[in-house]
């Protein structure tokens, strides 16, 4: 898969979820864009997961260790940017290696995962 089909496919995704990693909780609308967008892809929960740990956790979680970081609003271009290349690069070892340290990449922001999927699911009837 090439940067462009990346962005094609998960771009909207990935930049839908970004808001996860702010220094404010999501509001209610950022979990209602959130669910529309995330129903648009039919992904199931645990290829959402997936996304979640692999995909995104270990660029934005820099952000979160970051200093110099912006927090209230991600530069989207720039954010994009860092997603395409870490995953165009997400294979074999390095992907192992994501998976296995993926609990430490994503518990600053767990409680709102569970709080999206839980939205998610009583979106789908699942609840």
């Amino acid at each position: 898969m090439n940067a462009q089909q990346l962005v094609d496919e998960r771009g909207d995704l990935w930049l839908a979820l970004a808001p996860l990693w702010l220094d404010r909780e999501p509001r209610e609308r950022d979990y209602a864009h959130m669910v529309e967008v995330i129903e648009q892809h039919g992904l199931t929960l645990k290829e959402l997961e997936w996304i979640f740990r692999l995909e995104l956790a270990p660029v934005m979680s820099r952000h979160q260790l970051s200093i110099a970081s912006e927090w209230r609003k991600f530069d989207d271009y720039q954010l994009m940017k860092q997603l395409v290349s870490h995953n165009l690069r997400l294979k074999g070892w390095r992907r192992k290696s994501w998976a296995l340290f993926s609990g430490l990449t994503t518990m600053m922001v767990r409680h709102r995962w569970v709080e999206l999927m839980q939205r998610l699911m009583v979106a789908r009837g699942e609840c």
